[in-house]
């Protein structure tokens, strides 16, 4: 039986319209400039009406020590008052794709939803500025968004991270930081389906290699890409660090058809053998980012409402 064969009928027919347009899917277009101007180029074309329950700007803030300043996307519900709680959220796109223009659907929805100020990171992508410019350029950004909480009428002791894929990895690398460097306080994060582990020795990792979503030899190419011929450390590659405790309470959903599978519950076995409190979701028939590609099907509508209540359970 192909791997094909297990996704959802229902969240299947949106990925095989991409194939039939797009064979072997994004990761078949190998000059990373033309790979990133065709996702943009089919988010884009995507109708995102506008929210008029949430406001949005763009703020440069301070980057990394030395380092360029980085530009946030600043989502506040336009009904809300007092002090909210703040989500810090990171794009996806295995560290090679995707901007802050790209998540402004699923950013809005979660500000709405929630009721929280969502500050959405633009960081740098390798494979121009590999590892650690993409994470240090994370840290900054949440470090920006803790300083100035009071200012963004954010409640500092109810601060969220939140990213998928390459964006879930971040947001775990991101934590580390802040554990390891002493702050910012962080008292929850949400990776989805995270990019963790540059190995890619478990079974999943060989089983996706012909969906046409975040396939076996997409993966490893980022990877490379995003390390630079350099070894991974637990900042880039989370599933390598030795020590999980002093985390945030996590909570980590992925799919059965899924590249990440393993590796993502793998790791949160691992975080609730640190004492990290986590809930795993596995969704049966879900596909790498299904629910953004499928957002109509039924699946994908179970998927985001469980994320959305567990950040209300963690924050309000």
């Amino acid at each position: 039986m192909s791997r094909r064969d297990l996704i959802d009928p229902e969240s299947r027919v949106p990925l095989d319209g991409l194939l039939g347009m797009l064979p072997g899917g994004f990761n078949a277009i190998p000059d990373i400039v033309q790979r990133r101007a065709t996702v943009e180029g089919m988010m884009g074309a995507l109708e995102v009406p506008e929210n008029p329950n949430v406001t949005k700007e763009d703020l440069t803030v301070p980057g990394p020590d030395g380092e360029p300043d980085i530009t946030v996307r600043i989502y506040r519900p336009v009904n809300a008052s007092g002090t909210l709680p703040g989500i810090y959220y990171i794009h996806g796109g295995g560290m090679i794709l995707g901007d802050i223009a790209g998540e402004d659907a699923n950013a809005t929805m979660i500000c709405d939803q929630v009721g929280a100020v969502v500050v959405s990171v633009e960081y740098r992508l390798a494979p121009e500025h590999p590892h650690p410019a993409p994470v240090e350029d994370c840290y900054a950004g949440l470090v920006w968004m803790a300083k100035n909480a009071g200012e963004l009428g954010v409640a500092p002791e109810r601060l969220a991270i939140y990213g998928a894929s390459a964006g879930g990895g971040l947001t775990i690398g991101t934590a580390l930081l802040a554990r390891d460097r002493g702050g910012p306080a962080l008292s929850f994060m949400m990776p989805i389906y995270p990019m963790l582990d540059d190995r890619n020795e478990t079974p999943s990792s060989h089983e996706i290699t012909d969906i046409g979503i975040w396939d076996r030899a997409g993966n490893i190419e980022a990877w490379a890409w995003y390390l630079g011929g350099k070894e991974a450390d637990r900042y880039a590659a989370p599933a390598r660090a030795e020590d999980l405790t002093g985390l945030p309470p996590a909570f980590i959903d992925v799919g059965t058809v899924d590249l990440f599978r393993d590796e993502d519950i793998a790791f949160a076995q691992r975080l609730m053998q640190a004492g990290v409190p986590t809930e795993l979701r596995v969704n049966p028939g879900s596909y790498h980012a299904s629910e953004t590609f499928a957002s109509e099907a039924a699946l994908s509508k179970r998927i985001w409402a469980g994320r959305i209540d567990a950040l209300r359970r963690a924050l309000t």
